[in-house]
């Protein structure tokens, strides 16, 4: 028998409630992280990001960034779950 379009979404509604992954948000498959931190912090931690989510392998990249009135920035790093 065939699932019905509520089954499907509350089956996709459970796999997103998964404890200690960051969010999956949009529905697209991608992870993302929001970060709040002074300038230099910020740049540091991206960097950190790419060392361990290689672009090539993780289609990482910043997705939001904006300078806040406190000078601090806040982004959002975008990567894929997993490598191939």
């Amino acid at each position: 028998m065939a699932d019905r379009p509520r089954d499907l979404a509350e089956r996709m509604a459970r796999r997103r409630k998964i404890a200690g992954k960051p969010a999956m948000r949009g529905g697209d498959g991608y992870v993302r992280e929001t970060f709040t931190l002074p300038r230099a912090a910020a740049r540091a931690r991206a960097e950190a990001f790419f060392a361990r989510y290689p672009k090539a392998g993780y289609m990482s990249m910043v997705e939001t960034w904006c300078e806040l009135p406190g000078g601090d920035i806040e982004f959002t790093m975008r990567r894929l779950p997993s490598a191939d």
